[in-house]
Order: C-alpha cells, then sequence, then structure tokens
C-alpha cells in the first residue's frame, strides 16, 4: 500500500460515519474542505463551546460554513435528517449529545442515501450509533520536528465495509492536501534508540 493512501477516505458518499477525539473538529474541518463546497454545521444552542468561523481558515474558508444552532438534539435530528435528504449541499455535520438509538441512526442513513449527501456526526467517546457507516477516532501527536504541528492520528475504529486501520496525517495549509506521514521512529533521518 503507497504511503499516500488512507482507505476510507474521503468519507463514502450517501452514507453518514462518525468521528470522536480531541481532534475531531480538525478531522471535520479537513473533510469539509476537501469537499470543496458550502457545507452544513449543525450545533446545539445550549452548549457552552461556540465554532468561530475564523478557526477554519487554515481549512476553508469561513463563508463556506452554514452553522445552524438548534435547541436540542432532537431539532438538530430533524434539521441534519432534511438537509441531508434535500442534497442541496454534500456535506452535513451534525454534534451529538446523548447517544443515537438505531431507529435514529437508520434514518440518518436513509436520508443520506436519498439525498446522496454525506453525513459526519461529531460524537463523545464511546457513544457511537450501529448504525454509522464507518467510526473514527483523531487525536492530535506532539510532533518534535514542528512548532506549529498539525500531526494527526486518525484511527478507524468500526468500519461496515473494510478493515479498521490507523494513519498518522498531517494537513499541509499552503496546499490544502492531506499527508499521510510515516510513524515518527520510521522517518528519514531517525535513528533507533538502544533499550
Amino acid at each position: 500500500m503507497p504511503r499516500h493512501y488512507l482507505p476510507s477516505f474521503p468519507l463514502r458518499a450517501a452514507r453518514v460515519h462518525e468521528i470522536c477525539g480531541p481532534a475531531a473538529f480538525a478531522f471535520t474541518a479537513i473533510t469539509a474542505a476537501l469537499t470543496r463546497c458550502t457545507f452544513l454545521w449543525v450545533h446545539e444552542a445550549w452548549r457552552a463551546d461556540r465554532l468561530h468561523p475564523a478557526g477554519f481558515i487554515p481549512f476553508l474558508t469561513p463563508s463556506d460554513l452554514l452553522l445552524v444552532c438548534t435547541r436540542n438534539q432532537t431539532d438538530s435530528l430533524a434539521v441534519a435528517e432534511e438537509a441531508l435528504r434535500d442534497g442541496t449541499l454534500p456535506f452535513v455535520v451534525i454534534e451529538i449529545t446523548r447517544p443515537l438509538n438505531l431507529r435514529e441512526g437508520r434514518r440518518l442513513q436513509l436520508a443520506a442515501k436519498s439525498g446522496s449527501t454525506t453525513g459526519l456526526c461529531i460524537i463523545p467517546e464511546g457513544m457511537g450509533s450501529n448504525a454509522a457507516e464507518t467510526r473514527w477516532r483523531a487525536t492530535p501527536i506532539f510532533d518534535p520536528e514542528k512548532d506549529d504541528s498539525t500531526l494527526m492520528r486518525w484511527e478507524i475504529i468500526k468500519n461496515k465495509s473494510g478493515t479498521p486501520g490507523a494513519w498518522n496525517v498531517r494537513w499541509n495549509p499552503e496546499t490544502h492536501r492531506l499527508h499521510v506521514v510515516s510513524a515518527l521512529g520510521n522517518r528519514a533521518g531517525t535513528t533507533d534508540m538502544p533499550s
């Protein structure tokens, strides 16, 4: 397998996927940036954490983000389902605050299929739905070679149409490309330390 190859990414269209972990927002921003289009982000208004469009500048133009704030998760699911089914926007993000039951997850999948839209649920760790096509975990990695590191570890922890796996990736804001990089111990110029 070539080093630049990342199976199951970009995310399969007409399906809903999940992401968790401390770098979940970066994963989502990169996924949105690679779609090169306007996308919808559904967020519950009561949450203390707020998205700031300027935070997306390393990834995409903030004007490409349509943010919807809802009262609760029931409203968020309704908005996301309609946006997925409509198909006007090719990418829909929904922040999940409580576990989805199978019916809710299945409704999102059917809506995504109907609209040929890709959905991504940002979930708390351990709160995945059985209906998800893939579930990813994204975590930042300290990189001593870079002062301002964007190195992350992306893991597929659930995959209905493939196998799990893990890759170290880096987003290049100048070229707007995602690079799969070798693990620190396998990089050119590194040597094994005696144990």
